[in-house]
């Protein structure tokens, strides 16, 4: 019997336990790993506890996350029994009182906001007073029935009475323009207050536990949450073709958790997150050809460069083959760089702010002091202008990912290009933008060129001059490039006539020249050739 009273009370005890109001604590966010897709957050709380069973209810945790990632870090002698995710928790217990500074306010601008509605009641009473006077003021002399005396005594009323209201209302009219500025202050100041603020969400982590003993707990949670990306980015910038690069090594980051982040560890990561809690097996590791993989992205400069590679390779100078030089800074100082076969992570030290609104916040990761080999590329035919390339020799030990990079060439901002790491190449070539200093035209010679007609066949000859000048004050090596056209019908014939010492790509119609030009040098090429077609033919020429 007293087993079975025993027993009842402590099923009664639980009952009740679970019953009882819940324990509401407020998270903080610690730390953060951010992947390309999603971000790990690490929060902690503290709240106090009775022995026995309660329901802690965290709040301030993302508005949307991955509930079966959520873990929960307790102190030995609390269990953790169950956690459940929400975002609409509504409880009558839940006490989400503001701070006492915007109590103050929102209560001064309830009592501004009254005594503004009682001047506002008064002067509208004042103004219809006013209009029932102008209307009742109307006498007419002998249809009146009042003589001269009574006559002059309710003039003087009106008269008075209308002074006392006007007066009145100019009185109360000030007052109202008092108590407007008085509540535009106050709003003013809960705005500031409100902004000081850490942001918090709606989202909210039911947990149920079991406690041996009663006191203060400190909680460890984190979870995973899809609101949140970064990508890297890149500044490049170097003062002449004789300089090195300096690269800012950036990352451009975005979270719209509902949590605002104020002064976390930030930890940005190139993989993507893994919840798989099945312990890995390593099986046998075939290679296969990968060319796809990656990003398909290129900026326009970029695929101009990427015809130019294989000359370029042909003509290194030996500053390409100098070490590469980290350069020391202090943003390098403060991340840590750490790689593994399938990602790079980068922990940075310094505490960072970033805001839940979806905006993009600038990280500055590291700086790096690129050696590079400079070459000048240019294609008339398409367009008038030369590229800069900057050719960067053993590339992979800067850990670089793809992103696109800001172009400051001889502190002038002169656009953007895209870093591609993921190449097949052992350097990486990097548009450094258009330089207008070195000037490119290319014309038809007129009376070179012309059209004849022998019996049943076309004939034309097509000459251009291809007009070069280096306007710098150093020497320039330009690989430059025009091309004739090919065919594989047997009735057209293209012949070559001249190409200037250019190597000839029979295969591809393609003409390069390596040309080196001092400093307001100007060279001259000239390219002919002729094409052949019955008449009746039309070509695209």
């Amino acid at each position: 019997m007293i087993k079975k009273q025993a027993t009842a009370l402590l099923l009664l005890f639980g009952f009740f336990a679970f019953a009882q109001k819940p324990i509401f604590t407020t998270a903080k966010v610690k730390a953060a790993t951010v992947y390309f897709n999603a971000a790990e957050i690490s929060q902690t709380a503290s709240t106090t506890l009775p022995a026995g069973t309660s329901e802690i209810v965290i709040k301030n945790v993302a508005s949307y996350l991955n509930e079966n990632s959520v873990q929960i870090g307790a102190p030995a002698n609390v269990t953790v029994l169950s956690v459940q995710f929400t975002n609409n928790y509504i409880s009558e217990y839940e006490t989400d009182s503001k701070s006492p500074l915007i109590k103050r306010v929102n209560d001064s601008i309830v009592l501004v906001q009254k005594e503004l509605q009682k001047v506002n009641n008064t002067i509208s009473s004042e103004t219809k007073t006013m209009q029932l006077l102008d209307r009742n003021q109307q006498v007419s002399g002998t249809n009146s029935g009042l003589n001269v005396t009574e006559l002059m005594k309710m003039v003087d009323y009106y008269k008075n009475k209308q002074i006392e209201i006007a007066n009145n209302i100019n009185i109360l009219t000030d007052k109202q323009k008092k108590l407007n500025e008085t509540l535009q202050k106050l709003n003013n100041k809960l705005e500031i207050d409100s902004s000081k603020e850490e942001k918090t969400s709606s989202g909210k982590l039911i947990v149920q536990v079991m406690n041996s003993a009663a006191g203060i707990v400190p909680l460890e949670i984190s979870y995973l949450t899809q609101s949140a990306s970064w990508v890297p980015f890149y500044d490049l910038r170097t003062e002449s073709v004789n300089a090195p690069i300096n690269m800012v090594y950036k990352a451009q980051v975005a979270q719209n958790t509902g949590v605002d982040w104020k002064k976390v560890k930030l930890t940005l990561s190139s993989g993507y997150p893994n919840q798989n809690n099945q312990a890995p097996i390593l099986s046998s590791w075939f290679l296969r050809n990968n060319a796809n993989y990656g990003y398909n992205q290129r900026a326009t400069a970029n695929q101009i460069q990427s015809s130019a590679l294989g000359m370029m390779k042909e003509k290194k100078n030996s500053d390409a083959l100098a070490a590469p030089v980290m350069e020391e800074s202090t943003i390098s100082d403060f991340t840590t760089v750490s790689e593994n076969q399938l990602n790079i992570a980068f922990d940075i030290d310094i505490p960072y702010d970033i805001l839940s609104n979806g905006k993009v916040h600038s990280v500055s990761l590291k700086e790096i002091k690129l050696p590079a080999t400079y070459k000048y590329y240019a294609v008339p035919k398409v367009e008038n202008e030369a590229f800069l390339l900057a050719e960067i020799a053993d590339y992979s030990k800067y850990n670089l990912l793809q992103g696109e990079a800001n172009i400051i060439f001889e502190g002038m901002y002169v656009g953007k290009t895209f870093i591609e790491p993921n190449q097949t190449s052992d350097t990486l070539n990097l548009s450094m933008g258009r330089d207008k200093k070195v000037s490119i035209k290319r014309e038809k010679v007129a009376d070179k060129s012309g059209t004849k007609f022998l019996s049943s066949r076309k004939e034309q000859t097509f000459t251009y001059d291809i007009t070069i000048r280096n306007n710098k004050k150093e020497l320039v090596e330009l690989l430059l490039k025009d091309q004739y056209p090919l065919t594989t019908n047997k009735e057209i014939e293209v012949e070559l006539l001249q190409s200037d010492s250019a190597k000839v790509n029979a295969e591809t119609g393609i003409l390069t020249w390596q040309l080196q030009l001092k400093p307001n040098e100007t060279k001259k090429i000239r390219i002919s050739y002729r094409v052949k077609y019955p008449k009746d033919q039309v070509l695209n020429l």
